[in-house]
């Protein structure tokens, strides 16, 4: 049995901040990976240390909750989570909860809306570290500022929460406010029609393809625990990885088993008129307002998607764009240099390809002085090495064969010595005609257009 809309899903997705030091203290966030090193009164939860907002992660969220179109609070207000957990050495949290950040946002994936409930700041736990016969805890991390983003109980597949976290990622990538190497988690939330909508909640998933897989596995379950004749009840679970499983923890809790109160050693912030338009004046366009500057340019859809998908890659092409043709350089972008790129894993960010010689690779394209094969070709070596490319075209001959009558005898050659498979395309076997192609090819060196080939062999055969 599968479900479609009868399945309810939320997403509570916490992402850590690439801000030099931690939220409440001036510890910096990376550095020393000895355990334990990147440590201070505060962070620690030492009695009489006092936590001091940083201003760089209040703007950073700011930022996000404009993107996502909230409604931004009239102050900044910190409350104390209380629970105890090895990972906190105070026994709280210092996260928001009264009155969050940004509320009743919004975020579109394929035209459909799904709502916002709050976007908010909060510190990280230290991190447990798991040996064989015990647990240390490393309280490097500790402190980090993070934001959690809570999406309202609107999207309905494992595909679409993936796509969710996509699109996300993207807003992210454009706000340059999360460092790619850091941490990206996300309690999935989950509940079935035929199972009354009992909530299950599976904690910490790490990455959207993990999201997508925990959540498949656990609709699974759900579906065959009712199958079965089972009550299902409300329950917090682990994913495993590894063996690609949920697992229970413990009973679900309530909000109010957490105790929150006002931190009464952090003063409220105004959010003032000024920070929000700091904020707004510094906002990117984002992935769907390129997408639309991109279609509109004569662009296809799928590459402007692809190329608005990634910030650098989407300021590559506006760059190569104004100096060759549009749609050659959304081609070769898209396609090849992402070939090359994915061939030495590597991102934009990388710039393995001297984006200069590529323009020049392009506009030799655009000429007709080269083959698409050829150009192929430098794009692999310039992902080793830079190099003049004009040069090299020119030193090694590499420039489209433009003599017909030298063409021509190529091809009648290619027919009088290949007389079987001219028979063979003269019966309807078109693979026979792109045999002969071929054939050409090689005896060119790729070096001529292909339909040029086409057309003088067609003479040729008919």
């Amino acid at each position: 049995m599968t479900f479609t809309s009868d399945m309810v899903i939320g997403l509570e997705i916490h992402v850590e901040l690439d801000t030099h030091t931690k939220l409440f203290c001036g510890c910096p966030t990376k550095g020393n990976e000895e355990p334990n090193t990147r440590v201070c009164p505060t962070c620690l939860g030492h009695p009489g240390s006092k936590p001091v907002v940083n201003a760089k992660a209040v703007e950073f969220g700011l930022k996000l909750a404009m993107a996502l179109q909230c409604k931004i609070a009239p102050s900044l207000i910190f409350s104390r989570k209380s629970y105890f957990y090895p990972d906190l050495a105070k026994n709280y949290q210092i996260t928001q909860y009264e009155e969050p950040l940004g509320e009743e946002g919004v975020l579109a994936i394929d035209g459909k809306k799904i709502g916002i409930t709050r976007v908010h700041l909060e510190e990280d736990p230290a991190s447990l570290v798991h040996e064989k016969s015990s647990v240390l805890i490393d309280y490097n991390r500790s402190g980090n500022p993070l934001v959690e983003i809570v999406t309202k109980p609107e999207l309905h597949s494992a595909e679409e929460a993936r796509d969710f976290m996509k699109k996300l990622m993207s807003i992210l990538n454009y706000l340059g406010i999360f460092d790619e190497a850091g941490i990206i988690k996300a309690d999935a939330n989950v509940s079935l029609k035929e199972g009354k909508y009992v909530r299950h909640e599976i904690k910490n998933i790490t990455g959207f393809k993990e999201i997508e897989r925990a959540l498949h596995y656990e609709i699974q379950r759900q579906q065959m625990e009712l199958e079965s004749g089972h009550k299902l009840r409300q329950e917090t679970r682990g994913w495993n990885p590894e063996r690609g499983i949920t697992y229970p923890m413990r009973i679900k809790e309530v909000e109010e088993e957490y105790g929150y109160i006002i931190d009464p050693d952090l003063v409220g912030i105004d959010i003032t008129d000024e920070m929000k338009q700091k904020a707004e004046e510094s906002l990117p366009e984002l992935a769907g307002e390129k997408i639309k500057k991109f279609t509109d340019m004569g662009i296809d859809k799928g590459d402007a998607e692809v190329l608005a998908q990634d910030r650098l890659m989407a300021e590559l092409f506006e760059r190569v764009s104004k100096k060759v043709d549009k749609v050659l350089a959304a081609r070769w972008i898209r396609l090849e240099l992402g070939r090359v790129l994915n061939y030495h894993k590597k991102t934009v960010a990388d710039e393995i390809v001297d984006e200069e010689q590529f323009i020049v690779l392009l506009r030799l394209l655009q000429d007709g002085k080269i083959t698409n094969r050829v150009g192929q070709k430098l794009m692999d070596t310039l992902a080793e090495k830079s190099f003049d490319v004009a040069k090299r075209v020119k030193k090694e001959r590499l420039e489209v064969v433009s003599d017909t009558k030298a063409l021509e005898k190529i091809c009648k050659a290619v027919v009088d010595g290949n007389k079987k498979a001219v028979e063979d395309y003269l019966k309807g076997e078109q693979k026979s005609f792109q045999f002969l192609v071929g054939q050409v090819m090689a005896k060119t060196k790729g070096q001529v257009n292909p339909q040029e080939i086409n057309r003088i062999l067609k003479k040729l055969v008919k």
